[in-house]
């Protein structure tokens, strides 16, 4: 206006004003697609290739996030400067470091979304943002949702009520985190849990009607000079002398396996955790690759009599194959009933049909049909699934 030039037209100058808040006050140019509810991921290489992911499977390149690689490199900085703030809610947080000391970088976003950021290691720094679109969430809010039906859920209810251990797997994306959480839900309010993480992503701690007592625990990276670090096995151990009533593993990827399964089949029934697998089947071969690798060196007929001893069930979750668009649904539900040498033996209870989602398939043991009806299920529900149409699926 000094320079007699004319002023900025309200729109303009109303995006102006939004941009330099993102910038000060929010998280610069991802904040526009982390503002909307229907974004799932975002992911950048560098800062103009971007591709935005949608709540409805739909995939769009989309805008620079940055003016430049160095802009987005200090953005990733700040929010990781902030990432202990985003944790406790406060001050007090640690500061996560990403450098070229340490590339790799996982933290929490202040919306609960999951950050992971690589640099040095590759030619462009890059960046994956995953968002939970349900951090409260009910196994009736699953139903509604088409992940599971009736059946599913009186069964799944009950065998969390039953306190058996349960294994939630499926591929990136699938929905196991939020499973998880619905089938903690189901918790009594009173319960004590503790959950161990990589990053904070459960959040159970956030509803403290549903569960009063939380110790959420995060593993550490090493320091600069290689100190410090808290793997996800010590934190295994730590959270067991905090006397739990229910253990939760954000995720099972590694050396964490061998304490997981020492826990449940010590006597910390009704644990949760969730596995990267293709199959429920495939879920005993990560296991005992994973007990292979880690410092104990099991062997696998050792890690399968220690998973028949441990897991009850095992639930996997995959995409339906819907005309209109991808749904996450649950594909497949099964018993473990022992170890037989080099695998462990099981009754696929629930197995995927044409169309991807879980319908009756072996009978239940009758042990754990036993143990389902003392905790509210009702035996005839599977009768009448399969007898119909669909598999108690809606057709």
């Amino acid at each position: 206006m000094r320079a007699g030039q004319p002023p900025l037209h309200p729109s303009v100058e109303s995006r102006v004003g939004q941009s330099l808040a993102n910038t000060l006050l929010g998280m610069g140019g991802l904040q526009p697609w982390l503002g909307r509810e229907d974004v799932e991921e975002l992911h950048a290489i560098g800062c103009d290739q971007v591709t935005v992911r949608f709540s409805d499977g739909r995939r769009h390149r989309v805008a620079p996030v940055a003016d430049s690689d160095a802009e987005l490199i200090d953005l990733v900085r700040r929010l990781a400067a902030d990432a202990g703030r985003a944790e406790l809610g406060g001050d007090g947080g640690e500061e996560r470091r990403w450098d070229r000391a340490a590339p790799i970088l996982n933290l929490q976003l202040p919306d609960g979304s999951r950050l992971h950021a690589v640099l040095a290691v590759t030619k462009r720094p890059a960046i994956s943002i995953r968002r939970h679109g349900y951090l409260k969430v009910t196994m009736n809010d699953l139903l509604r949702l088409g992940t599971l039906n009736p059946l599913l859920l009186a069964l799944l209810v009950a065998a969390v009520r039953a306190r058996l251990n349960i294994l939630i797997a499926g591929r990136t994306g699938a929905g196991k985190t939020t499973l998880l959480r619905a089938l903690a839900s189901v918790f009594d309010p009173s319960e004590r849990i503790v959950t161990i993480e990589d990053t904070y992503e459960l959040a159970l701690e956030g509803d403290r009607a549903a569960h009063g007592e939380v110790v959420p625990l995060q593993a550490r990276d090493a320091n600069i000079e290689g100190e410090g670090a808290i793997s996800l096995s010590e934190l295994f151990r730590t959270g067991l002398r905090m006397s739990p009533d229910r253990v939760i593993v954000g995720e099972v990827r590694g050396h964490e396996v061998i304490p997981m399964l020492n826990a449940m089949s010590q006597g910390n029934d009704g644990s949760l955790g969730t596995i990267h697998a293709s199959s429920s089947a495939g879920v005993f071969k990560k296991l005992a690759l994973y007990a292979a690798q880690s410092p104990e060196r099991l062997d696998a007929a050792t890690t399968n009599l220690l998973v028949a001893e441990a897991v009850d069930l095992v639930v996997h979750l995959g995409f339906a194959d819907d005309p209109d668009q991808p749904r996450r649904v649950i594909t497949s539900v099964r018993e473990v009933t022992g170890a037989d040498g080099l695998q462990v033996t099981s009754n696929e209870l629930f197995r995927p049909d044409a169309g991807g989602r879980a319908v009756p398939g072996a009978p239940l043991s009758t042990p754990l049909l036993a143990t389902l009806a003392r905790n509210g299920f009702d035996p005839r529900l599977l009768e009448v699934a399969r007898t119909t149409p669909g598999g108690g699926w809606q057709t």
